[in-house]
């Protein structure tokens, strides 16, 4: 298993095996043929990286539907699959397509096709041929091969190189706003297309919100600092948080460190394959339990990182995923004191053969702002 790439030679990707794939999960299921409208499953499939598209995978053919605009793009990304541009609207022109009209069970994509898309489908189609699906294409997804894990791989090292940059950046009186934007900045400069999600940069009291959007607070001393942030490139995203403090640390900041710490590393002996979802979840949240924080640690150990930032599998209390190698997800226990502040330390990680691979390579070692 691959997880580095040489940037002067990219190491192409294999859409006929994925179709393949997806035409084998087809059978599976009873449909003749799948309608994809999830942008990130569109890309999956065929390279498509652009807004407006749909494809159409059936076990004789595939074909890409967009528009004029797209046209040049299409000819440089989208591999495996019949180009159509559209004369008219994509559901018009993609309803007249012989294959779909011949099959009989048509499967659509719940989670991504609109209500009024469905309607259109229901008014041209027979209903009966329609099938609702979920989760088709992106439980392919969740096992890497070797370019996908070199291109995580390469998003999470941007990302640990903008940390080691921000952590310079920091003083007291930097807004969180301001932080943000910088950060933001340095995973372009870095290499970044974009980050793959807004940035979290959250301060003091701020810090006990797993989700806060930076504000106008200014870093004080005695804050944690909660950074949470992702690189995109080539398609592809990275997740990590590190928390450091402003200003020397008290007795109280050292302890919850010091927990979640250990409950990450936990957490990150517990993934392996075979592992369940819900297993590694435990494994760290029983550390914070014992502790008597339990009720701080309020959602999941962590989730699937890969064309999106949330996908599977899943670490978290119910989940019934099983881990397999090839699969990518993020290890990020937390505990969070309300009107006080919180803690998260988030590493992404391979699954391997016999354990896991650490991705983030940034310090895990409580920094101190002065």
């Amino acid at each position: 298993m691959k997880f580095t790439n040489n940037p002067k030679k990219p190491m192409p990707i294999d859409y006929r095996k994925r179709i393949s794939a997806a035409r084998a999960a087809l059978r599976d299921g009873g449909l003749d043929g799948l309608i994809v409208t999830g942008p990130a499953n569109v890309r999956y499939l065929c390279g498509y990286s652009g807004s407006s598209g749909m494809l159409w995978v059936s076990p004789r053919e595939t074909a890409f539907f967009t528009d004029f605009r797209y046209q040049e793009q299409v000819k440089r990304e989208v591999s495996a699959s019949r180009t159509v541009i559209i004369r008219r609207s994509l559901l018009d022109d993609l309803v007249e397509l012989p294959g779909l009209s011949r099959a009989r069970r048509i499967g659509y994509e719940a989670g991504h096709l609109l209500c009024s898309q469905l309607e259109r489908l229901n008014k041209s189609l027979s209903p009966r041929k329609l099938k609702s699906t979920f989760g088709l294409v992106e439980n392919i997804r969740q096992v890497k091969d070797a370019v996908e894990l070199a291109r995580i791989a390469g998003a999470a090292a941007i990302a640990d190189r903008a940390f080691s940059a921000i952590v310079k950046f920091l003083k007291p009186g930097l807004t969180e706003r301001a932080v943000a934007n910088q950060l933001d900045f340095l995973l372009k400069k870095y290499g970044a297309d974009k980050p793959s999600f807004d940035s979290i940069v959250a301060s003091g009291p701020n810090s006990a919100l797993p989700h806060a959007q930076p504000g106008d607070r200014k870093l004080r001393r005695g804050d944690f600092l909660v950074l949470d942030f992702g690189a995109k490139r080539q398609g592809y995203c990275s997740d990590m948080t590190r928390t450091v403090c402003i200003g020397k640390p008290s007795s109280r900041h050292l302890e919850i460190y010091a927990l979640v710490q250990r409950a990450q590393a936990e957490g990150l002996r517990a993934v392996r394959p075979g592992a369940q979802g819900k297993t590694a979840d435990g494994t760290a949240r029983l550390v914070i339990e014992s502790a008597g924080y339990g009720k701080y640690f309020g959602h999941g150990l962590g989730h699937g990182v890969g064309l999106e930032v949330h996908e599977g599998p899943r670490l978290g209390k119910t989940s019934q995923d099983f881990l397999k190698p090839g699969n990518v997800a993020t290890v990020e226990p937390g505990v969070y004191l309300p009107g006080w502040g919180g803690v998260r330390i988030e590493d992404l990680v391979a699954v391997t053969p016999t354990g896991c691979r650490i991705l983030t390579r940034s310090t895990k070692k409580l920094i101190t702002i002065k």
